[in-house]
């Protein structure tokens, strides 16, 4: 049986300023291992959700557990929590915080108490790994966007946590960052840290993610796999979300073969099988 790791029960939460809740009766299992994606319209959850799973909003309603124990928001439990939970903000400006990017990814680590040596190894064995080890004492604000992320990303995996929340991570960024986003995060992944990101970028979430959570207005509509969210047309089409870019290319091949009928239904088939395994 896979192990529970973070698990929503009948959570709520509302914003002061608003009349409707902002997360409304949710329920969440998040198991170890695996790669997550919350996806929906602006204004749908996906951040709330992100600052309630990291113990930076205490939910009105319901009980979120880590790891089969239930939140307790004192400073012991949250300190140790912070040090499990990793969260990446969508604008890299709003998590970067020292003046180079050596004193960024060791700010973490000095609020611990550690050896200095301990540090400083956990500090560059970590941007070596990110590809960073020339930019260590480039000043943060010299930075492009993309290797702004990439330096957030590092300020949090730096702490080693179990798990690691991306709100937005392949935004603002062109396709060659994305791509290399993605390897990045292959290689956490790798390194057996769960993964949960909320994103409007579907391409990257369905070639990405082993399990998509679908919310609107503050509710869990669907969940699944990629190929078994995508199928659901009807809900996604009211949702206005669209369709990643590889269905796309599918239901036209499927539409041009019906029409020409010079692609067997085998050779069709075949075609669609090869494309959605990219």
């Amino acid at each position: 049986m896979t192990q529970s790791l973070l698990e929503f029960q009948n959570v709520s939460y509302s914003y002061p300023c608003l009349s409707s809740r902002a997360i409304k009766n949710f329920d969440l299992t998040i198991s170890v291992g695996k790669k997550y994606a919350l996806i929906g319209q602006n204004g749908c959850g996906k951040t709330t959700l992100f600052l309630l799973a990291s113990g930076l909003y205490q939910p009105q309603q319901g009980i979120i557990y880590w790891q089969g124990k239930p939140f307790q928001y004192n400073r012991s439990f949250l300190g140790n929590l912070h040090q499990q939970i990793g969260l990446v903000f969508q604008n890299p400006e709003h998590q970067l915080v020292a003046a180079t990017v050596e004193e960024d990814i060791s700010y973490g680590l000095n609020n611990l108490d550690l050896p200095t040596s301990e540090i400083i190894d956990r500090v560059w064995a970590t941007l070596d790994k990110f590809a960073l080890t020339s930019l260590a004492y480039e000043p943060v604000h010299h930075l492009s966007l993309g290797q702004k992320k990439q330096v957030s990303i590092a300020d949090v995996m730096v702490m080693n946590p179990t798990l690691l929340l991306l709100d937005e991570p392949t935004a603002y960024l062109d396709a060659r960052h994305s791509q290399k986003l993605r390897e990045y995060l292959e290689q956490i992944h790798q390194l057996g840290t769960t993964i949960i990101l909320a994103s409007h970028d579907l391409d990257f979430v369905y070639h990405w993610a082993d399990w998509i959570f679908v919310i609107d207005d503050g509710q869990l509509i669907i969940e699944g796999t990629p190929r078994e969210v995508f199928a659901q047309r009807k809900t996604i089409e009211k949702l206005q979300l669209g369709l990643p870019i590889i269905l796309t290319l599918v239901e036209k091949l499927g539409i041009l073969a019906t029409q020409t009928g010079n692609m067997s239904q085998k050779i069709f088939e075949q075609w669609q099988e090869y494309l959605l395994s990219k």
